[in-house]
């Protein structure tokens, strides 16, 4: 569920915020607008469809194709890997209407890689006319940077982007679908803001990595993140902490937890999802959710928590830690993004965001 594509381009369009502003300035700005919902809500009285809802929902102000992932190289060489294509609403579209270039829609792309020692992240831009989104056969795509099923169905994908000397063509294949929240319907905030969201949360990666100018043929895990809203926090929340874990013993299944911030970065609203080996969801609402932050390190100068406790009902308290501290995306806005593992009562590897701090 990442939210920092939303944020960075309502900043361009509403307030003028520009690449290179003071990292502070830009976050506050961004926290400012957060309250301002874009589109028209999404109704817990809907149902998903697919393959339809593969594709993009411009009815909705923001909307995000996301994959993380875990990647072994022959070598042993470990990384991490990240890929994001955002679509976000124009609330001033008004001009330029028919061109096949604006289409009443802003779009930017995210794509980062790290080895344990080093991260680096890459950013682009477009409009309608590099863009295309397709439900089936699906494809996401901001010029040469592309996520598209290989086959008439929805998986096996193949993700392929590069910049600068890094790069990835890789295929991820064989996960269940997965509905978060109420069939799907999930929400965010104590207000009710709420979402569409699902993902594939297991699946399959093979190809190549390309890091450093040094090609690796790889393998791992990824999860994929599908989330739409018009709406998803408002001004009281200072930010948010996200986690996707996927157990290192298949039958334990995946994990899946979120809590927004409010302006004293205490936890406000959490919710979580416990994942079977074949989909099966169990959600966890915010009075069930407790997440407490046991460690801090500082990135770039950035002070934000690098180790947590999740208790969930009934069970043994999760420890997440991150595997490598220095994963901040030092993009347009910077955000935390990075590898994470974790122990006790839930034990596997996976990927977590931080955004506000």
């Amino acid at each position: 569920m990442q939210f920092t594509g939303l944020i960075l381009l309502i900043l361009f369009v509403l307030t003028g915020c520009q690449p290179g502003a003071p990292d502070a300035e830009n976050n506050n700005a961004a926290m400012a607008v957060l309250g301002q919902e874009l589109g028209e809500p999404v109704s817990s009285s809907q149902s998903l469809v697919f393959p339809r809802d593969h594709g993009a929902h411009p009815e909705q102000g923001v909307e995000w194709w996301y994959v993380t992932g875990n990647l072994s190289a022959q070598d042993g060489t470990q990384f991490g890997m990240q890929w994001t294509l955002f679509r976000v609403l124009d609330p001033g579209f008004s001009a330029f209407q028919g061109s096949p270039w604006w289409d009443g829609q802003l779009y930017f792309a995210h794509f980062a890689l790290q080895n344990g020692r080093t991260h680096h992240a890459f950013e682009r831009y477009g409009r309608a006319g590099q863009v295309e989104i397709q439900a089936s056969p699906f494809i996401a795509r901001l010029d040469n940077w592309q996520l598209a099923s290989r086959e008439s169905s929805f998986l096996p994908l193949r993700l392929q982007t590069r910049e600068s000397g890094y790069g990835l063509d890789i295929t991820l294949a064989n996960s269940p679908q997965v509905l978060h929240g109420e069939q799907g319907y999930s929400q965010k905030t104590q207000q009710g803001h709420a979402s569409f969201y699902y993902s594939y949360p297991f699946l399959q990666v093979a190809g190549t990595l390309t890091y450093a100018g040094k090609d690796y043929e790889v393998a791992g895990q990824a999860w994929l993140d599908r989330e739409w809203s018009s709406g998803l926090i408002d001004s009281q929340h200072g930010g948010w902490d996200w986690f996707s874990l996927q157990s290192s013993d298949p039958k334990q299944g995946a994990l899946m937890a979120f809590c927004t911030r409010d302006e004293k970065h205490a936890y406000a609203y959490c919710s979580a999802s416990e994942i079977s080996s074949s989909g099966e969801v169990i959600a966890y609402p915010d009075e069930q959710v407790t997440l407490t932050v046991l460690n801090r390190a500082k990135t770039h100068g950035v002070t934000h928590p690098v180790s947590w406790q999740l208790q969930l009902p009934g069970k043994e308290a999760v420890i997440i830690d991150a595997l490598q501290s220095n994963s901040l995306n030092t993009l347009s806005i910077p955000y935390w993004e990075g590898r994470i593992r974790s122990q006790g009562g839930f034990s596997g590897q996976g990927y977590g965001e931080l955004f506000g701090y």
